[in-house]
């Protein structure tokens, strides 16, 4: 079983997404006019939209790190993966806006505006670095604690990132191994979260292992069902990138035992 709280230590989690930004800057400024044009495999985002919902995603920080604490119960990383998939139509239209307003340009504008996003979310991060963990922030589905927000702020980071990479090739992936390290265990969690038991034990080195799903629950040796994949592809197949059937017996993923099969749980992410 996860923890039953996993905690992030927000020095850490402020470096990972210092980093993976720095990354994901790297990757925009190389891209050229036929780059953005580019299909994603995000329904009719090019890679044009999917930047600008980088940049997006950026933006909102300084006014989501400074603005009031919002009040109620916060909401966990568990309960923020359940909630995306209701976004779906409203970021879609956030994003359409987004690129009218900065993104239409040749490549060089478009870096030009990525980078006033990156260094105004980072100059905000780094100013809660006197913050608790605890303190509230207001996000889109509500309160969260301060150290789990900025996680989620990794998630978006990570995935993009390999979204980026599915759009332009591996070679393009611009990521942070302790931003992939956070996100990772963060999913792994989720899926504890939402499929609670203890027959299947989810192994993603070297980052996270989790066990799930109804059933006999084993407590020494080898466990009967026994899942176990590398991070990307555990992240590609918890947010939807990927579907079971497809890395199901190919050196990405390994399942045995009965129960093993995890395509009627996933994905985790809308």
């Amino acid at each position: 079983m996860p923890p039953k709280s996993r905690t992030y230590q927000p020095a850490r989690v402020r470096a990972a997404l210092a980093a993976q930004n720095e990354a994901l800057r790297a990757a925009v400024h190389r891209l050229t006019a036929e780059d953005l044009e580019r299909p994603t495999r995000l329904g009719t985002w090019r890679v044009r939209e999917l930047v600008a919902h980088l940049s997006l995603v950026l933006d909102r920080l300084p006014a989501q790190l400074t603005g009031p604490e919002p009040a109620g119960a916060p909401l966990s990383l568990s309960r923020f993966t359940e909630l995306t998939a209701a976004v779906a139509e409203t970021v879609d239209a956030e994003v359409a806006a987004h690129v009218a307003a900065g993104f239409t340009g040749p490549p060089g504008e478009v870096a030009a505006r990525f980078d006033r996003s990156v260094d105004a979310a980072r100059a905000a991060v780094d100013g809660t670095a006197d913050d608790g963990p605890g303190r509230p922030v207001a996000m889109r589905f509500g309160p969260m604690a301060l150290s789990d927000f900025l996680v989620t702020r990794l998630v978006e980071t990570v995935v993009h990132a390999d979204d980026l990479a599915g759009a332009l090739g591996p070679a393009e992936f611009p990521h942070d191994r302790q931003a992939v390290a956070a996100v990772t265990r963060l999913l792994a969690d989720a899926f504890a979260d939402r499929v609670p038991g203890g027959a299947v034990e989810l192994r993603v080195p070297p980052y996270a292992v989790v066990q799930a799903v109804e059933g006999p629950r084993h407590t020494r040796g080898t466990p009967p069902n026994v899942v176990e994949t590398d991070p990307l592809t555990w992240i590609r197949l918890a947010t939807g990138r990927v579907a079971w059937p497809a890395v199901a017996g190919t050196a990405a993923l390994s399942a045995s035992g009965e129960r093993s099969d995890l395509r009627g749980y996933l994905p985790l992410l809308g």
